[in-house]
């Protein structure tokens, strides 16, 4: 069970949930203010939803890349079909039992989100659910994995960002603004940063394996400039958020309170800059996850904490 635990990586929960927990209470926010309930059923349904996705990534990454070969010489730790952990036909098990739990537990979220009032909008979002599905699974399995064609950092921003916030956000509000498109650029920003890192980290081995991630593509020394501006705008990105609801004039500073995080992002920034060697990435993944999840969470209760 240990090395089921380990597959799941832990450490990419937080990360995964940063989307979901930003976009539902900017939604309970906004309602709020029209003086609607939020949902909490809504909400604990979505982290499931979310969670199970992670971790269906996760066993099938580990799949994809333990039958290739390529995380043979991977330099951050070890996963379980490429340690001989667990066989790669037990990893294909688990990844199917996780792809049919995470769409139960989609038609759960949906039925309770949209029924029997918003018919459309639960058909709609039923196709997104196997669009999530096919995504996590697609990074690295299959005969033309997207992770292998350089496109893993397009479809982290779309899904972990734009489609996490926004759509959290529309099972709420049953609604949807422009604006949300701010917070979930910010999170796909964040998200696509993590994945940069893990990709420089892993630049040697993936050279040798024929993974041509975009971070190859682009050589180390310019995915590391690419990955300062990845770091550097989701913050500035929340703040045009926040003055573009001009939640300065209406004397709500409490929900400037997340760019805090500008200090201890700004120190792994420079940290980051320093690294000459790709292992030495490692450390920072659980880093810029936890900080994408820390801005969510501060946002989260300087707009619904202190009003």
């Amino acid at each position: 069970m240990k090395y089921w635990i380990k597959a799941a990586r832990l450490r990419t929960l937080p990360l995964s949930m940063s989307g979901i927990v930003l976009g539902s209470f900017i939604a309970k926010w906004r309602l709020n203010l029209d003086g609607k309930t939020w949902d909490w059923k809504i909400f604990a349904l979505a982290i499931l939803v979310t969670l199970l996705y992670q971790i269906l990534s996760n066993f099938a990454n580990d799949y994809g890349d333990g039958i290739r070969g390529t995380d043979l010489n991977r330099k951050g730790e070890a996963r379980a079909v490429a340690a001989g952990h667990i066989t790669a036909n037990q990893m294909k098990n688990g990844t199917i039992v996780l792809a049919i739990l995470s769409l139960i537990a989609t038609i759960i979220l949906l039925y309770v989100a949209f029924l029997p009032d918003y018919i459309n909008a639960f058909y709609t979002f039923i196709g997104l659910g196997i669009a999530c599905i096919l995504a996590a699974v697609g990074y690295t399995i299959g005969k033309k994995p997207y992770g292998y064609m350089g496109l893993g950092d397009i479809f982290v921003f779309v899904f972990f960002g734009l489609v996490s916030v926004c759509g959290s956000y529309f099972l709420f509000t049953k609604s949807f603004s422009w604006d949300i498109l701010l917070p979930a650029t910010a999170i796909g920003l964040f998200s696509t940063a993590v994945l940069n890192l893990n990709n420089m980290r892993d630049i040697e081995s993936d050279a040798l394996t024929g993974k041509h991630t975009f971070a190859l593509k682009l050589g180390f020394k310019k995915a590391m400039v690419y990955e300062v501006i990845l770091l550097q705008l989701p913050l500035i990105i929340m703040l045009a958020f926040m003055l573009y609801n001009k939640l300065h004039e209406s004397g709500h500073y409490y929900a400037f309170i997340f760019f805090i995080l500008m200090l201890p992002l700004m120190a792994i920034r420079r940290k980051i800059m320093e690294v000459k060697e790709p292992q030495e990435l490692d450390q920072f993944l659980k880093q810029v996850g936890i900080i994408t999840f820390m801005m969510s969470v501060l946002v989260a209760i300087g707009l619904n904490f202190f009003n």
